[in-house]
């Protein structure tokens, strides 16, 4: 399975320590398996402006794409991930092998009048 991240926005909050700090992001993983099938989680992964490190604070504009999602990654981990990588697998499985319903009147035992 080969996985790709995308960041689709983020909120950013200003106080009297930082300018613009991303506070809530919202990003959308995407794994596509070896015959092209592709399945996607949409997640959310909060910072709160306790874990903003003043020291060490990143100005909006100067993110990056790979930064941002470097810090998502790094929540997304363990037994969250698996969660996140299963429903990915699982959505690429209903894709391939579609559950069909079928009604009363489709029953093989059922025959017409």
């Amino acid at each position: 399975m080969n996985y790709t991240w995308k960041l689709d926005s983020i909120k950013r909050k200003t106080t009297s320590d930082v300018t613009n700090a991303v506070v809530q992001t919202y990003w959308t993983k995407t794994g596509t398996d070896d015959n092209g099938v592709e399945g996607t989680f949409s997640g959310a992964t909060p910072f709160p402006m306790e874990s903003v490190d003043s020291e060490n604070f990143v100005a909006y504009e100067n993110l990056t794409s790979d930064i941002v999602l470097g810090w998502i990654q790094s929540v997304v981990v363990g037994d969250y991930e698996a969660h996140v990588n299963a429903q990915i697998a699982k959505m690429i499985d209903a894709t391939v092998s579609p559950e069909t319903e079928a009604n009363e009147a489709d029953f093989p035992w059922t025959t017409s009048t």
